[in-house]
C-alpha cells in the first residue's frame, strides 16, 4: 500500500474530547471517527488491526475445536421472557417493536439465542462436548459511553457457548477456554491476568475476567506481583488433557489476583508477601462463565444420557473484546510520539520511508524493496509523498508501524539502507536483500 494513495486522515491537534491515551491516538492516527455517542466507524487503519485482532481469535478459537457462527444482531424479545432476564436486564438493553408491533431487541449477548439453537438440534448426550462461537457486533446502552472504544455503546466481542453433558466436562470447557484466552492475548503482546469476577447479569458462580494492567483502566484490581511474570509461551498443549489443563489454569489462578468486587483484604495480607503487594486499576478484554444449566432449565435445553434419562445441558458463556482490546493494546504499548504496535497485530509490517521522492534512485530502490516485502508474505506501507523527512517520521511514529525501513541517497550510496524498531528506537544499516531477510525472521511463526 502506497501512502499516496491510501486513506490515513492523521489530525495535528488532539481532539477535546478525547481523554485517555488509546482515544487521543485513534482519533489522531485516523483509526476511527466518531458518528454518534458510543458509536464510531472504523476508519482504514483501524479496520486493519480490528481484523488481524479477530483473525487471532478465530484462530485459538478454531486450534481448540469451538465451532464458528453467526447469530442475527436483532432477537426476539420471546427468548429472554423464556430465560427470566428481559426484565431483569436493565436500561442498557436497546428494546425496539417492529411494524407488526413484535417486541425486540439489540442483542447485548447471545445466551438465549444459542440455547434455542442448542435445544431445536441436539437431543443426545453423544453430541457433547460442543461449543459455538462468533465474532458479531454488540449494542449496550451505556448511560456514559466514553474513552474512545473502551467504553463504547457499540461493540465487537467474540462470544462463545459451551455445551457439556456434567458438571466435570463443563469445568474442562471453562479451562479450556482460559487457556485459549492467555493464548490469544500472549499472541497480540499482551499480559492478560485472569482475576476472580462477579458474574453480573450473565449469572452462574464461576467466572473469571481478564484484565490488562493499566492506570486508565475502570476496575480497581488487588494481585500478587508474581502474577505479570507467568507466561503460557510457546508450550504444546493437549486440549483434552484435562489434567494438564487444569494444571495451567492453576498455575494462573492460584496467585492471589482480583478486581475490586470480590477482593478480600485479609485474605490478601495473609496470601501475599507485603513485598508483592499490587494495588492498581486493569482494562477488561474478556471475560468467562460457567453457570451451569441456568439457561438449560429455563428454556428446556435437555440431553438424553446413557442411561436414557434426559438432563439440562451444563452451559458456560466466554467473551473477548475484539474491539476494546486496541484500545486496551495501546494503553498498554505507547509513547509521546504515539502508538507502538507489537508484531502480532500491526496493520503494516514495515513502513517504508522515501527520504528524497522524486530521485530516481531512490524511488526505483523503495519500489523494489516495496516488491520484495510483499514478496516475505508481508503488508509494507510506503510513504512516496512529496514531504519532508520529518513529517514523514512523524505520521510513521503516530501510527505506530513496528519496523521503518528509511531509504536516502547517503544510505544507497553505500548500499545500505536503515531498518529502525519502533519500541527502541534502535537503528541499523543493512543491505536491501539483508533487510527483507531479516524482516521474514522477525515476522516467522507470528
Amino acid at each position: 500500500m502506497r501512502l499516496s494513495r491510501y486513506f490515513l486522515p492523521v489530525l495535528k491537534e488532539t481532539p477535546s474530547e478525547a481523554q485517555i491515551v488509546s482515544h487521543r491516538y485513534m482519533l489522531r492516527a485516523g483509526m476511527i471517527k466518531q458518528q454518534s455517542a458510543g458509536i464510531y466507524s472504523w476508519l482504514p487503519l483501524g479496520f486493519k488491526v480490528l481484523k488481524r485482532i479477530e483473525q487471532i481469535v478465530h484462530e485459538e478459537q478454531i486450534r481448540v475445536g469451538h465451532i464458528p457462527l453467526l447469530m442475527p444482531t436483532l432477537q426476539s424479545a420471546d427468548l429472554w421472557r423464556e430465560s427470566g432476564r428481559y426484565d431483569d436486564y436493565g436500561q442498557e438493553m436497546l428494546r425496539i417493536k417492529d411494524r407488526q408491533g413484535r417486541e425486540m431487541l439489540y442483542g447485548p449477548t447471545n445466551e438465549e439465542m444459542v440455547t434455542d439453537i442448542f435445544r431445536s438440534h441436539v437431543n443426545s448426550y453423544k453430541d457433547l462436548p460442543l461449543t459455538l462461537y462468533q465474532i458479531q457486533w454488540k449494542f449496550r446502552d451505556e448511560v456514559r459511553p466514553r474513552f474512545g472504544v473502551m467504553r463504547g455503546r457499540e461493540f465487537l466481542m467474540k462470544d462463545g457457548y459451551s455445551f457439556d453433558i456434567d458438571r466435570d466436562a463443563a469445568l474442562h470447557a471453562y479451562n479450556r477456554h482460559m487457556v485459549s484466552y492467555l493464548r490469544s492475548y500472549e499472541r497480540m503482546g499482551l499480559t492478560a491476568i485472569p482475576m476472580r469476577a462477579a458474574s453480573g447479569p450473565i449469572g452462574g458462580d464461576n467466572t473469571h475476567e481478564f484484565l490488562v494492567l493499566a492506570s486508565t483502566g475502570e476496575s480497581e484490581v488487588f494481585y500478587d506481583a508474581a502474577v505479570t511474570d507467568l507466561a503460557l509461551g510457546a508450550r504444546d498443549v493437549d486440549m483434552d488433557d484435562r489434567a494438564a489443563v487444569q494444571g495451567i489454569c492453576d498455575e494462573f489462578t492460584t496467585l492471589y489476583a482480583r478486581t475490586d468486587e470480590t477482593h478480600d483484604a485479609a485474605l490478601f495480607e495473609s496470601a501475599v508477601p507485603e513485598d508483592r503487594r499490587r494495588v492498581g486499576r486493569g482494562i477488561e478484554v474478556g471475560q468467562i462463565f460457567y453457570f451451569g444449566t441456568k439457561y438449560s432449565e429455563a428454556m428446556g435445553a435437555n440431553v438424553v444420557t446413557a442411561d436414557g434419562s434426559r438432563v439440562p445441558v451444563e452451559m458456560g458463556s466466554h467473551g473477548i473484546g475484539v474491539s476494546r482490546l486496541l484500545g486496551a493494546i495501546i494503553e498498554a504499548s505507547h509513547d509521546d510520539k504515539g502508538i507502538i504496535w507489537p508484531e502480532g497485530v500491526t496493520p503494516f509490517h514495515v513502513g517504508i520511508v522515501n527520504l528524497k521522492q522524486g530521485d530516481a534512485s531512490t524511488d526505483s530502490a523503495c519500489n523494489a524493496l516495496y516488491s520484495a516485502v510483499i514478496g516475505k508474505g508481508l503488508e509494507p506501507l510506503y510513504d512516496d509523498r512529496d514531504e519532508r523527512a520529518g513529517a514523514k517520521f512523524a505520521t510513521m511514529d503516530l501510527i505506530g508501524l513496528p519496523w521503518r525501513i528509511t531509504v536516502g541517497p547517503r544510505g544507497l550510496a553505500a548500499g545500505k539502507v536503515e531498518l529502525t524498531c519502533r519500541r527502541t528506537g534502535e537503528s541499523e544499516e543493512l543491505s536491501m536483500e539483508a533487510v527483507v531477510d531479516r524482516l521474514g525472521q522477525i515476522y516467522a511463526g507470528i
